[in-house]
């Protein structure tokens, strides 16, 4: 008997592969912005602390029982809420490229998301369900 996950192509370990990868790169987002455009001499300081920074909200703040992450959380946070935090994350990323002024990185990285999140649509849906 199958269960919803395993037909669940957000769960599909090529797919959290992408998503991963996809996580990865908006966290480089946030410290090349910082490289770029936070003035000398905070700029180096600002590389790292602000990916840190995403990264511990990122990680702190989840949905419970959440099968592309580990399942557990330390602050568990309603689905609908942790999906704006992801699609706050995604689009810090596309405007930190953006104002970084890779435009056209900007551009792909935003396609890539949407066709991910598309394509991952029983993830979103469960998320705004719990």
């Amino acid at each position: 008997m199958s269960t919803t996950t395993d037909l669940a192509l957000a769960y599909n370990p090529a797919f959290l592969g992408l998503r991963f990868l996809l996580e990865v790169f908006a966290l480089f987002c946030f410290g090349l912005w910082g490289r770029r455009r936070v003035p000398s001499p905070l700029r180096y300081l600002a590389a790292v602390a602000i990916p840190v920074a995403v990264a511990v909200v990122w990680g702190d703040f989840a949905t419970a029982g959440d099968e592309a992450r580990s399942g557990g959380t330390t602050f568990n946070t309603p689905g609908p809420l942790r999906l704006l935090l992801e699609l706050g994350v995604f689009g810090g990323a596309w405007a930190a490229l953006r104002h970084a002024g890779l435009r056209g990185t900007a551009r792909w990285f935003l396609i890539v998301l949407v066709l991910y999140h598309i394509a991952a649509y029983d993830r979103v849906w469960w998320l705004l369900r719990h």
